[in-house]
């Protein structure tokens, strides 16, 4: 899909997406096309400006201000598209770039910052159940790794959790509001389906996942780990006793593997005492076949003292690829998701997916992030966008 242009810039200061239509089941069996927008800080080790697609969850194609052209990242979309689509996609990127690297400075000033590392980001996308043919959409902007200004797709308006927005929400209200909504749940699903057409045998493919369980030493949680699988759509649970259990459960968001396929985990914390009074059994569901159901024994679990290399545990274990933060003291990589959105709360990136001077990078490489301002838009499968002035 092509990339549209990005916002003008965030007016001068005086979220969450809540418009969904999809039900997690209906979720489970739909397309998703989403797009990504990241401007970063000059002086650091990373593209100031990148923009990325992504269809199931698979990146297809990629920009960046330092190879200044949009490239494809399948097979799929490299065969079935000419010339033209990207010469336009670099036409657009390339005409986009500049208002979010001013959108950064211009936040600063609204945020009273005048220094360190940050980040000014745009995601948005549509999904299309392709058995009931329900549609959902989404266009969110993000500062610094935190909500900024969204589309509510049900009020058609913008919300602002932050008073730093209120302006451009004032000015987005109305017509952007009215024309942003059409774009995501017209155009938006109409390349959904012409990418479906071009990547079927790769976007329909089902691999089942691989799940063990993880544990660092007694005392600490036990993880039930399942990697491998594609489509990225999966559920993970701790039952016990053959009951749904919510309490003391972490679960994670779903990661991406370097092959192309996911990983996910569930953490639950339960003592030694606890695991010999009860049966605990982790289930895992996915579409490639019938739920995967591993109780939980000492014989299953893998630790420090299992033949298990220490280096292939802590991938496993803390989710590959390793992380790499920018700013001094972000060192987790806590993961959380609202409205069903991959979303990194830290301005980190995953070791061995980019590298200066080539265009290898990911697209799992960007905080979810915002920034407002006027729309100036260019008619493309990729969007409207826009950058806060």
């Amino acid at each position: 899909m092509l990339k549209r242009a990005g916002l003008t810039l965030f007016s001068k200061c005086a979220g969450e997406q809540q418009g969904g239509f999809l039900s997690q089941k209906q979720r489970n069996s739909s397309h998703s096309l989403q797009c990504f927008y990241t401007a970063v800080m000059q002086g650091i080790n990373f593209p100031e400006f990148t923009a990325v697609g992504m269809m199931d969850g698979q990146q297809f194609d990629y920009y960046d201000s330092n190879i200044r052209q949009a490239i494809p990242k399948v097979d799929w979309i490299k065969n079935n598209v000419g010339p033209e689509y990207w010469s336009r996609n670099t036409q657009i990127s390339q005409g986009t770039e500049p208002s979010f690297k001013v959108a950064i400075k211009t936040l600063m000033e609204c945020f009273n910052q005048s220094g360190g590392i940050h980040t000014v980001q745009k995601m948005f996308g549509c999904e299309l159940d392709d058995e009931t043919g329900a549609t959902d959409g989404y266009s969110q902007f993000g500062y610094d790794g935190a909500d900024l200004i969204s589309l509510d797709l049900r009020s058609t308006s913008y919300v602002a959790p932050v008073p730093q927005a209120a302006i451009t929400k004032q000015k987005w209200d109305g017509a952007t509001a009215e024309y942003t909504k059409n774009y995501l749940i017209q155009e938006c699903i109409y390349w959904v389906k012409k990418y479906v057409q071009y990547g079927k045998i790769s976007l329909e493919r089902k691999v089942p996942p691989q799940v063990s369980l993880l544990q660092t030493d007694p005392s600490s949680p036990v993880v039930c780990h399942a990697t491998g699988f594609y489509p990225d759509k999966v559920m993970i649970s701790w039952q016990k006793d053959g009951q749904d259990l919510h309490e003391d459960v972490d679960v994670g968001e779903t990661l991406p593997n370097h092959d192309g396929t996911f990983q996910k985990r569930a953490e639950l914390k339960v003592t030694p005492d606890e695991r010999k009074k009860n049966q605990f059994t982790c289930v895992v569901e996915h579409k490639s076949g019938d739920p995967i159901h591993m109780i939980l024994t000492e014989e299953k679990i893998r630790t420090n003292s299992t033949p298990l290399s220490r280096a292939t545990y802590n991938q496993k274990l803390q989710g590959q690829p390793p992380m790499e933060c920018l700013a001094q003291g972000h060192n987790g990589s806590k993961w959380d998701s609202k409205a069903g959105l991959l979303v990194h709360r830290r301005v980190c990136y995953p070791l061995g997916y980019y590298r200066p001077g080539t265009p290898h990078q990911s697209s799992h490489n960007y905080l979810r992030g915002w920034s407002s301002g006027l729309l100036r838009t260019h008619h493309s499968p990729h969007g409207p966008s826009a950058t806060p002035a």
